[in-house]
């Protein structure tokens, strides 16, 4: 990806900033495209429900499955430009929520993690049953290192489901990450907005749950490693913050993915310290793996003020739609098993 941020735009922070803040209104179809989405809610085998929402329906044969970040939802500024490149293409688009971020408090004593891998197989097998055609996913941030996690327990059955994933600005090794937003700048912005979405979101589920964890010790959590360490943790079966981490992160199993999978991770991204990606050494051969020095975090604005978001899913989108052609050869496999 040979991205490079305008010249008005600089440094990782602004990078990521300000496509958050202005990036989905510097299109009118961005605003059309939030508002036409067509939500559909699925009951989980424990008895909780999650939301897709889904861009109209077009005469398609790909599907287009887009996994959002920590609090993210259909309309943050990356899911609208990937929502709007899908249409442009004439592929189907699906926002598959995690529990309570579709605007609505899940039921089930959990949430959602870094390293939902089970949730995403259950969503992806349902969407396997009913999408006939080829289906791609791409993960950004939280949802790309638990798309990755994905691939990596499925090893090659990977390839019966999707034909091609994406990660964008995956934190790969939670415990580097997680340390550098508990820093600095990071620590007093970011965290301060997750945060403050998060906590509420926990004492609601208390409501739900009497009992479920220490309400002290969520109102004490300044960081994600307390947040963690109170509510992520304990309720996903992890003993602690560094058992989550550690066993959540994509970054060692990157060797074990049999599906063609692209991560893109800014060089510049305040998030994910450069230090902590991987290198080709470090990946199999299914692996592709594209590090710009600039974009921030899930950012990669282009032109002028307000800016435009279409860089990163024109790249992006283009390399998935690469390798649509192996559809037909995994279709053709799929029906001779069967005959």
């Amino acid at each position: 990806m040979n991205y490079v941020a305008p010249g008005w735009l600089q440094g990782g922070h602004a990078q990521t900033i300000w496509p958050a803040l202005y990036g989905r209104h510097a299109h009118q179809a961005f605003r059309q495209l939030g508002k036409r989405y067509q939500r559909e809610r699925w009951r989980t085998p424990d008895s909780d429900f999650i939301d897709l929402d889904w861009c109209p329906q077009l005469p398609t044969d790909t599907l287009l499955v887009l996994f959002h970040g920590l609090e993210g939802s259909s309309r943050s500024h990356y899911a609208l430009a990937f929502a709007e490149f899908a249409q442009a293409q004439n592929w189907g688009f699906v926002v598959p929520h995690f529990r309570g971020c579709s605007g609505e408090i899940n039921l089930a004593p959990r949430a959602y993690h870094s390293g939902d891998f089970e949730e995403i197989a259950w969503v992806l097998e349902r969407l396997r049953q009913r999408h006939r055609g080829p289906m791609l996913a791409v993960g950004v941030s939280l949802g790309g290192n638990a798309l990755l996690r994905w691939a990596e327990e499925m090893g090659s059955q990977a390839a019966w489901v999707l034909t091609a994933l994406a990660s964008i600005s995956a934190p790969l090794d939670l415990s580097a990450s997680g340390q550098a937003m508990g820093r600095g700048f990071n620590r007093q912005v970011y965290t301060r907005m997750f945060m403050g979405s998060m906590k509420p979101k926990a004492i609601r589920k208390l409501d739900q749950h009497p009992g479920l964890f220490s309400v002290e010790d969520l109102h004490a959590a300044r960081d994600l490693y307390d947040f963690d360490n109170v509510f992520t943790a304990p309720l996903h079966g992890f003993k602690n913050t560094q058992d989550y981490w550690q066993r959540a992160s994509a970054q060692p199993g990157l060797a074990q993915i049999q599906l063609p999978s692209l991560l893109v991770n800014a060089l510049n991204d305040p998030f994910v310290p450069a230090s902590s990606l991987p290198q080709a050494s470090q990946v199999g051969r299914h692996v592709t793996l594209w590090q710009p020095q600039h974009g921030g975090h899930a950012g990669f604005a282009a032109g002028w003020p307000p800016s435009h978001l279409r860089s990163l899913p024109e790249a992006v989108g283009g390399w998935l739609r690469s390798h649509l052609s192996s559809w037909q050869t995994t279709a053709s496999i799929k029906g001779g098993s069967h005959g």
